[in-house]
């Protein structure tokens, strides 16, 4: 009596426990398919990122082109003989230094790391520039600063136009005119001082 028992109570544990194998496990729901970044998502992701990287990309060359600015300023207030190319050259010094400060403020904002010194190219401006002498160098610093202005106010209008970050676009923005002024007196020096003026 008592084995039969035993014998039903192991046939009711195993009847309770085959229905509780038998179960297979449910393979894991997968997420709904809005948790998934859309094809829309990453490309914005990109354009964003690739935005963000024009921006910083502005903001690094302006920095450059600026920090060369006053540079080649100050070497052209000690050696310039045109007293209109000295005049220049220190509204150079003094516009871009200000225009730096600004740019070193919202480059610091906006965590991108600006160049402590000038590259390869600039200094190699510099490095020229300081071999000249009267109107020779007078020809050639103004010469530059035509060329650089060109290239500077064409930088200047896409940012102001087409730039993503909004304070980079409006620093710009505000920027363009004066650099366009300098552009302007930068073609009328040069006019003279290529023709050995003063």
């Amino acid at each position: 009596m008592k084995r039969q028992r035993n014998l039903m109570t192991l046939t009711l544990a195993a009847a309770v426990a085959i229905p509780v194998l038998a179960q297979t496990p449910q393979p894991p729901k997968t997420p709904p398919a809005t948790s998934k970044p859309s094809t829309t998502d990453t490309k914005s992701t990109a354009d964003a990122k690739a935005s963000a990287s024009a921006d910083s990309a502005f903001i690094h060359t302006a920095a450059m082109g600026g920090m060369a600015e006053v540079e080649l300023g100050k070497l052209a207030v000690a050696n310039a003989t045109s007293s209109d190319v000295k005049l220049f050259a220190q509204r150079m010094v003094d516009d871009h230094s200000k225009a730096n400060d600004e740019l070193k403020s919202l480059a610091g904002q906006k965590n991108v790391k600006l160049p402590a010194e000038l590259d390869a190219k600039h200094k190699a401006v510099q490095d020229k520039l300081a071999k000249q002498k009267g109107a020779a160098f007078d020809a050639a610093y103004m010469s530059e600063m035509v060329s650089d202005h060109n290239t500077d106010v064409a930088l200047f209008q896409k940012e102001s136009k087409s730039g993503k970050d909004a304070e980079a676009k409006a620093w710009a923005a505000k920027t363009l005119p004066t650099l366009q002024e300098h552009q302007k007196m930068a073609k009328e020096i040069h006019a003279k001082t290529g023709k050995g003026a003063n």
